[in-house]
């Protein structure tokens, strides 16, 4: 068989290495795809892999010999997954591989906004701490987190990840689902949005993009927030109103953000949130650390070995 990778740098910058597809047959792999590109570069392939490279409906119906596409990602909306079942070709994802990176990059931008260690390290860079009449100082409240309320939008693997760190560090911990929840360890309170915004000190966002949620996160929502509060969004940007979290953000109605996804991706010069106030963006890489990469290619590559063996598994389209 042949495979074909269409933009294979973000998963694989070359820290990886692609040679398990050697079992397939032949392979190509390619750093990044342009929209117009797709065609000829998947043109005779029977596996393609892709990441963010869009397979939409007119591109699959001129790949006659397109058999099989892997997502390299959990979320598989870059492909047309109705008109690959059209044409009989399986589509796969990869669920889980980055629980633990999304859960430990929360805590990052939650550290980030109740101690900035970053700020602070380089005032000292820069001589500041030399120069002070006083043995320390500090440029913004430092708060502990024991003590503070968690509150967990999307009770999944990941959510459930995050509740274990923010019990680890003595946080109380609420959370909200859309599911009905069962086995839910007793240190989490269930509640409702309205509840879970009013209370708690940081939100976190763990729940998928869909039709009904998107841009949730609205004015009227974030104005219920203590103006202490933090917003946390590793999930998707859509869930948030950017206008809206910016305004809040300006208006100090709450106390700061840290996003690692936005609406769109790379932001546009003009995304109301580059500036914003306490607002700090990190460039979508809560999934990207090298451990979880490594568990994302190899669960691709199982992926497809069970497609040619005739037991495909995570199909999403099927």
């Amino acid at each position: 068989m042949t495979t074909v990778v269409l933009d294979g740098y973000t998963l694989n910058p070359g820290d990886l290495s692609w040679d398990g597809l050697t079992a397939f047959g032949e392979y190509t792999v390619h750093d990044r795809t342009a929209p117009e590109d797709v065609v000829s570069r998947a043109a005779g392939a029977e596996i393609a892999l892709t990441n963010k490279t869009l397979l939409p409906r007119e591109a699959i119906e001129k790949l006659p010999d397109l058999k099989y596409i892997g997502v390299l990602a959990t979320g598989y909306n870059v492909v047309d997954v109705v008109a690959a079942r059209d044409h009989d070709i399986l589509v796969t994802n990869v669920p889980a591989y980055g629980t633990q990176s999304v859960a430990q990059m929360v805590f990052a931008h939650l550290l980030n906004l109740t101690q900035h260690v970053a700020h602070h390290a380089q005032t000292v860079r820069d001589g500041r701490w030399a120069e002070s009449p006083d043995f320390c100082y500090w440029d913004y409240p430092l708060i502990e987190l024991a003590d503070q309320t968690m509150g967990i939008v999307g009770l999944g693997r990941i959510g459930r990840a995050v509740a274990k760190l923010a019990e680890a560090f003595g946080m109380k911990i609420l959370a909200y689902d859309v599911a009905e929840l069962t086995d839910v360890p007793a240190p989490i309170g269930i509640v409702d949005l309205p509840t879970l915004f009013r209370e708690s000190d940081v939100v976190t966002l763990h729940c998928p993009l869909t039709d009904d949620n998107v841009r949730f996160v609205s004015g009227e929502l974030l104005a219920t927030m203590k103006p202490t509060a933090f917003l946390i969004n590793t999930g998707r940007g859509p869930l948030i109103d950017e206008d809206a979290l910016a305004d809040a953000l300006n208006s100090e109605r709450i106390a700061g953000a840290g996003l690692d996804v936005l609406t769109a991706e790379p932001p546009t010069g003009d995304s109301p949130l580059l500036g914003a106030k306490n607002c700090f963006i990190t460039p979508h890489i809560s999934w990207a650390m090298k451990s979880a990469r490594r568990r994302l290619l190899d669960a691709a590559i199982d992926n497809i070995r069970a497609f040619v063996a005739g037991e495909p598994k995570n199909v999403v389209n099927m």
